[in-house]
């Protein structure tokens, strides 16, 4: 095989993975969004929906979990 062939067959191997990628990522959002639907978060506002995910994903799950369980500190 040339190397003219090879890198062909690997520019046609990323388009492949890149379909199969956005065909994963649409079957992901489809699953978290049935899981939205089962504890009625359907109502959250997306802008509000979108801050509350990008900051569980700088907290991590289990330190978020830890912090909705603790008490409130009131002042």
């Amino acid at each position: 095989m040339s190397a003219r062939d090879a890198l062909l067959k690997v520019q046609r191997q990323r388009e492949e993975l890149a379909a199969e990628e956005t065909r994963l990522r649409e079957s992901a959002a489809t699953e978290l969004g049935r899981v939205l639907l089962e504890c009625g978060a359907e109502t959250f506002e997306p802008a509000q929906f979108r801050q509350l995910m990008r900051q569980l994903a700088t907290l991590g799950i289990d330190e978020s979990l830890k912090r909705l369980a603790s008490p409130s500190k009131a002042s």
